[in-house]
């Protein structure tokens, strides 16, 4: 049966093996936004020997390009819906495995291969409903730091405080469970 959990990075092996494909889960704490030019860039600095400027271990990545608005206070979050993950497949094991990240949040899913191989490395995929940016922005409470400006808004790494950010769907669990695949 289905359970609804609130997890809090960084997560914890025991936290995520206890979660099973279906449970719903909401997330508080910090997350960052990746997509494509973030993780080439991250991939070439990690396999290079280099540091990454935030450390991603045990964190959550969310595949997102948000939406922002120019205001007195900083940049305001006004749409983060969550982006294709497969586009990001040819990249998703080795990113994973290099940068220690528990979670995934996307829609669509990704390769059956793929997600064979989060599995392994103890990551689970979250999926975010698609066109729910604007109720995914009310759950961000602030930005905390963009890096990566030089990428551009959509693709530069969001690093964000979010509060009950969700509802998501354990989609791929630990166990080898896919939610995407039928059996």
């Amino acid at each position: 049966m289905a359970k609804l959990v609130e997890l809090r990075p960084p997560l914890s092996d025991q936290k995520i093996r206890l979660l099973r494909a279906g449970d719903i889960v909401s997330l508080s704490g910090t997350i960052v936004t990746a997509r494509d030019k973030a993780y080439a860039r991250a991939l070439d600095l990690l396999r290079s020997g280099k540091k990454l400027s935030i450390d991603l271990r045990n964190g959550v990545v969310y595949h997102c390009g948000p939406l922002v608005k120019k205001t007195p206070r900083g940049p305001k979050i006004v749409s983060a819906g969550p982006t294709t993950s497969t586009r990001l497949d040819d990249m998703q094991t080795d990113f994973v495995r290099l940068t220690g990240v528990k979670a995934l949040i996307g829609k669509s899913g990704v390769r059956e291969d793929v997600a064979s191989e989060l599995a392994r490395s103890g990551c689970i995929y979250l999926a975010f409903t698609g066109g729910a940016g604007v109720l995914a922005s009310r759950s961000i409470e602030r930005v905390k730091k963009i890096l990566w400006r030089d990428l551009g808004p959509i693709e530069g790494l969001w690093i964000l405080d979010v509060k009950k950010f969700g509802p998501l769907v354990v989609a791929i669990d630990v166990h080898g469970n896919n939610l995407y695949m039928r059996r």
